[in-house]
């Protein structure tokens, strides 16, 4: 099989572990890295002997070597980057979210199926063994109809200067939601605040609304003294508990619900409940590194010629809820309809 050469673009925070896992994965050669910072340049040096480095992403773009890219920067970059390698008729990988606006994120899916490419986003969590484990739960049917689900992911920091808190960590759960879930949202309602004179909301709640009913919460933070990362889902038959920062037990399906018995339904005067409570159990799972898996998808999708699991489509479906979230926040937490 031809290898990729793949340039990555920043080498930061996430941009080393896009790196060393592109290195990793069969089928991929890591073949560039860019960074504008002299220290973070003779850092990627370090780690990868023989790779090119250089200082300037249009560059890595530009050159012939290249057949794709996978872009690690600031969020304000990655529609201009990515359009910019699309254009150029590579292949692209995009940390997440997708883009700073639904708009964005359209176009970027509208050029790369003109181009003949590969755009995909790295909904990391989407890939983590215990959130495909979950998934395959719901589809045995063993939760029943889904009732609600409920996240929290919150720490203290990373605080990013060109996005709030909801552009930051809620991208994640709302990929999770996005993948277990197959009905689509209709609106969102968000509410936020900006503490510590921060600019930024850097602590917000989210509420996403479905027709049949289902809702999905999420409180993020980067204000809290412990780190959590916990999302329960609830179902009518069984309830599940997903805490990613178990090290041991990172989902536990739970045999317990309500049951409503209306007597006279006409008067509604009468409502029986009934709870259920049977053994908890906690199922194996994948535990390979999720990135492993985002990056062995790139190279699947480019060599199939197939679109990526988390492709155009999920990254402007995500993108669409954190843009509403956000205008929910200007307009003092009305719904947003998407």
């Amino acid at each position: 099989m031809k290898q990729i050469r793949v340039g990555v673009l920043g080498y930061g925070y996430w941009g080393p572990n896009l790196a060393r896992n592109i290195a990793e994965t069969d089928g991929l050669c890591l073949a560039a890295i860019a960074d504008e910072r002299a220290d973070r340049r003779a850092a990627a040096a370090r780690r990868h002997a023989g790779v090119a480095v250089a200082d300037s992403a249009a560059s890595t773009i530009d050159a012939d070597r290249i057949d794709a890219v996978a872009i690690a920067t600031p969020l304000s970059t990655h529609f201009p980057l990515a359009r910019a390698a699309i254009e150029a008729g590579k292949h692209v990988l995009v940390e997440k979210p997708l883009a700073a606006s639904r708009r964005e994120a359209e176009t970027l899916g509208e050029l790369a199926a003109k181009q003949g490419v590969r755009l995909m986003v790295d909904h990391t969590f989407v890939y983590n063994g215990a959130v495909r484990r979950i998934r395959g739960i719901i589809d045995s049917g063993e939760l029943g109809e889904l009732l609600y689900l409920d996240s929290v992911r919150v720490n203290l920091g990373l605080f990013q200067t060109d996005s709030n808190v909801i552009w930051d960590l809620a991208a994640h759960d709302l990929a999770v939601m996005d993948y277990l879930v197959d009905e689509r949202p209709v609106s969102v309602s968000a509410n936020g605040s900006s503490m510590a004179g921060f600019a930024h909301e850097n602590i917000a709640y989210i509420t996403v609304h479905f027709a049949n009913g289902f809702l999905g919460h999420f409180h993020v933070n980067w204000l809290a003294p412990v780190k959590i990362r916990q999302m329960l889902l609830g179902g009518r038959q069984r309830m599940l508990v997903y805490d990613d920062m178990d090290p041991r037990e990172k989902v536990r399906v739970y045999d317990k619900g309500v049951d409503f018995s209306i007597q006279d339904y006409e008067a509604r005067r009468q409502i029986l409940v009934s709870y259920r409570t049977g053994d908890m159990y906690a199922p194996k799972h994948d535990r390979r590194e999720a990135l492993s898996l985002v990056t062995a998808e790139f190279a699947s999708a480019i060599a199939e010629r197939r679109e990526p699991m988390t492709g155009a489509a999920a990254g402007i479906r995500v993108v669409s809820m954190l843009e509403a979230a956000e205008q929910s926040l200007r307009n003092e937490g009305r719904r947003i309809t998407i």
